[in-house]
Parts: C-alpha cells; sequence; structure tokens
C-alpha cells in the first residue's frame, strides 16, 4: 500500500510539473534553481509552520490522510506555483498564507476529527497561495523545474517532520500527547495572527 502511495505521488508530482517545463533551462540553473527551491520553503516562519501543521493534521486524522492530506497540498501547490512563474496574478496571497497558519493550528488545536476529502480540501485551498509565492519568487537564473523540484521536495520533508513530530508527540504518553499537540497548534495559530497583522 506504501509503495502504491509512493508512486501515485511521483506521478502526480510529474504531472503537476508539466506546465512549469517552458520554464527549465540547463546547465547551472538547474542547480541553482533546485537549491533556491529546496530553501525557500523552510527559509520562512509562515512556510514552516504551515507544512508541520499539514503532517500534524495527517497524523491526527490518521489512515488514508497520512499521504493523501500531504500529497493534496503538494499536488496543488505545484499548480500554485506553475500561476506564479507564469506571472498570473492571485489575490491576498500573503494573507492567504497567514490564514493558512491560523487555520491550520486552529484545526490542530481544537483536534478537529474532519473526513479527510474536507481536511484535504482545505490544504488544497490554501497550497495555491503557497505554490503561487513560491513560483512567483523565482530567481530569473533559475531552471523552473529544478525550482519546483526543490520546494516540493522541502514541502514534503516538513510534511513528514510534522507527521514525525505527531507520532514522537503520541509515543510521549498517549494520555498527555493529544494536550501537547493541541496546543502546539494553538501556538502555531497565535503566531499566525501575528504574521497576519505584520507583528512578525
Amino acid at each position: 500500500m506504501f509503495s502504491k502511495s509512493i508512486k501515485l505521488n511521483v506521478l502526480l508530482a510529474a504531472a503537476a510539473l508539466a506546465p512549469s517545463l517552458a520554464f527549465a533551462h540547463t546547465g547551472v540553473g538547474q542547480t541553482v534553481g533546485f537549491l533556491h527551491g529546496f530553501s525557500h520553503p523552510v527559509s520562512g516562519l509562515d512556510h514552516v509552520l504551515a507544512m508541520v501543521l499539514v503532517g500534524l493534521i495527517a497524523w491526527q486524522i490518521g489512515g488514508r490522510a497520512l499521504w493523501l492530506v500531504p500529497l493534496t497540498f503538494v499536488s496543488v501547490m505545484a499548480i500554485g506555483s506553475a500561476l506564479g512563474m507564469m506571472r498570473i496574478a492571485l489575490p491576498f496571497v500573503e494573507a492567504g498564507i497567514a490564514l493558512s497558519v491560523i487555520v491550520l493550528g486552529a484545526v490542530v488545536a481544537l483536534g478537529i476529527q474532519a473526513p479527510v476529502a474536507i481536511a484535504a480540501g482545505v490544504v488544497g485551498l490554501f497550497a495555491i497561495f503557497h505554490g503561487h509565492a513560491h513560483g512567483s519568487e523565482m530567481p530569473a537564473a533559475a531552471g523552473g523545474v529544478a525550482y519546483a523540484a526543490g520546494f516540493m521536495l522541502a514541502t514534503a520533508a516538513l510534511h513528514l517532520a510534522g507527521i514525525g513530530l505527531g507520532y514522537l508527540i503520541g509515543k510521549v504518553s498517549e494520555q498527555r500527547g493529544a494536550v501537547v499537540a493541541r496546543s502546539a497548534g494553538g501556538i502555531a495559530a497565535l503566531a499566525g495572527i501575528a504574521l497576519l497583522t505584520g507583528l512578525v
């Protein structure tokens, strides 16, 4: 089952990256693109919090959500990045990113057990904003495909970190694990409010 989900992830990621093929360059641009792409999600608190929260939500729901929720985020983010690379305007990108931290943090804090389809829809909505920000901030010298591969890999790693954090919290204490996870979600939601209001 797990190997099938990995194959599906790879196929969907390749399909989602297809629109950015026109932006590919050869040689140095590929290396620069990958490094810039990989560093972009991990260089901003807003992106890091949102990505880890997606992983925590996947862990919180469990089952198919463990792979479907992060996969949805990465796939839709690739579409959003293609829009950004093509300079197609999207309103309220920064507000959408900050709201993603608030909403996803609240979902974790409240321990909401949403159906997988709804959880995937919510993270997919916010993934558009994150992807657009990545795509629109691509350096001119970067190769589009390599850049997208970099930020998609970094995003997936942050999702895995969130899932791992959830499992770690659960292992530390079965009784208090939910409280710790919900507290982390609440703190993240407050950080999102600070990001939205410009305090951070």
